[in-house]
């Protein structure tokens, strides 16, 4: 009889053990599916750009106008940086 339920206990931690593993592989199946989406819009994307020189004409445009603005805003971050630091040390 107890031989019967140690058997039964380790019947119902093997059953745990393959539903934790199908949960696993289902969310690992899933992010493989999400990574291999991706992969594809990226290679349709470097067909396009590749194919149509307008549009890599007008992201090289983009890319130079969005590091423009970025350095732009750094130097503003660093004057008001510099302006505070100045207001905190004239309060001292």
């Amino acid at each position: 009889m107890a031989e019967s339920e140690v058997q039964e206990g380790k019947y119902d931690n093997m059953v745990k053990l393959v539903e934790e593993l199908k949960r696993d592989l289902e969310k690992l199946l899933d992010e493989m599916e999400k990574l291999t989406v991706g992969a594809t819009w990226m290679a349709f994307d470097m067909v396009v750009m590749r194919t149509n020189l307008d549009l890599a004409n007008s992201m090289k445009r983009l890319e130079d106008a969005f590091l423009s603005c970025k350095e732009e805003i750094e130097k503003k971050w660093q004057e008001v940086l510099m302006e505070f630091k100045g207001e905190e040390q004239k309060k001292e």
